[in-house]
């Protein structure tokens, strides 16, 4: 029989409303009833597996359905994650509040004295305000993309960091190995350096060991010839040799820890193609020429499904730009410093820019946009 023929039935109506503020080690919990009597002072509980016990105990004693009991979670990146989930499969209804939108209802109200006990009241009186906007839970999909993303951001701006301290390093250490080879981060100069980090390393070994050595790296590009440059301006170099053996570790390690972090940015890299292969949802973004495979990762891990969203400057809240309008224009959606936000609203802009006088649906970019982003 179609599932038509039964209607969904009404939520039952709300009892209390639990306040929770997140924190990494303890949370604080307030309840209040529907006439804004407290039943739940201000507690604390652990973050973990006794403390979710001692709160599921402390709403069982309320008398109620857990249908019955609304409890709102300011959000705070990975930390409530786990209470959030658990709190659903036991059946309450949760509302996940941006920490934007709970700063501006307290500051309307005189409230913001920062402590876990007001913030707790806080979040419990904006749910019975009717105010309270609920706030975007990723799904799993999104949440890949989340991880994989930004862990591949943090381990591009690695790469930047090692590298740089690289080139300082061999300013003092071998100011004229560039002559040799011009980007000292390649993986041929990396491994050499790590087996001779200083000019003095090379002044003191022989031609044909070092020849042998760079044969070995790159039998294509090196040999004598390049040994035979590289002993002659290490023995004319300006290198100090202050601080030489501690300065070479140095290099030494940041050269290892190049090569491991390269080594994992392009597994990342793959993992990241294979999901966006496997997803429906991303297949049309991909053809817009310009847009990369980055991009379009960067798209669906900060902004998720693009339904959600009626203007640009909606999405501009969402990501934090705009904090003045993070609780104004997106009603909640937003989420402050988002990571690679700038990249998320580049990108959306470049999708919408030349149909935003067409008003919201945007019909020329719908087979692109509702069919293969963000269609179920």
């Amino acid at each position: 029989m179609s599932g038509s023929s039964f209607p969904m039935p009404a939520p039952a109506p709300l009892a209390y409303v639990v306040g929770i503020d997140i924190g990494m080690e303890s949370c604080m919990m307030c309840g209040l009833t529907m006439e804004k009597r407290q039943v739940i002072k201000p507690s604390p509980f652990a973050n973990k597996a006794e403390g979710f016990t001692s709160l599921f105990e402390r709403l069982e004693r309320l008398g109620a359905s857990p249908d019955q009991i609304l409890v709102g979670l300011e959000a705070t990146s990975r930390y409530g994650e786990n209470l959030y989930h658990a709190l659903l499969k036991r059946g309450y209804r949760v509302c996940l509040l941006h920490p934007a939108q709970m700063h501006a209802f307290a500051q309307q109200r005189g409230l913001r004295a920062k402590t876990d006990q007001v913030d707790a009241t806080t979040i419990a009186r904006a749910l019975l305000s009717g105010e309270a906007r609920f706030g975007y839970v990723p799904t799993e999909q999104v949440a890949i993309y989340r991880e994989l993303v930004r862990l591949q951001q943090q381990l591009s701006e690695d790469v930047v960091r090692y590298k740089n301290e690289i080139h300082a390093l061999l300013v003092v250490l071998f100011p004229e190995f560039t002559q040799v080879f011009a980007d000292p981060t390649r993986p041929t100069a990396l491994a050499f350096l790590k087996r001779y980090p200083s000019a003095q390393a090379v002044a003191q070994a022989e031609v044909g060991v070092l020849s042998q050595v760079l044969h070995e790296l790159s039998p294509k590009h090196y040999g004598r010839q390049t040994a035979e440059r590289l002993l002659d301006i290490a023995r004319k170099s300006i290198s100090s040799g202050v601080a030489i053996s501690a300065r070479s570790t140095s290099l030494r390690i940041l050269c290892d820890q190049l090569e491991h972090t390269q080594a994992n940015l392009k597994q990342l890299q793959q993992e990241i193609e294979t999901l966006l292969d496997q997803d429906p949802k991303a297949k049309g973004v991909l053809l817009i020429p310009e847009f990369g495979v980055m991009t379009v990762a960067v798209l669906r891990a900060e902004l998720g499904d693009l339904d959600r969203f009626a203007r640009m400057d909606q999405v501009v809240a969402y990501v934090g730009m705009d904090r003045a309008s993070s609780s104004r224009v997106a009603n909640g959606l937003g989420r402050p410093n988002s990571p690679n936000g700038e990249v998320a609203v580049c990108a959306a802009s470049c999708i919408w820019q030349h149909y935003e006088a067409s008003g919201w649906p945007i019909p020329p970019l719908e087979p692109i946009i509702t069919a293969s982003l963000i269609a179920e």
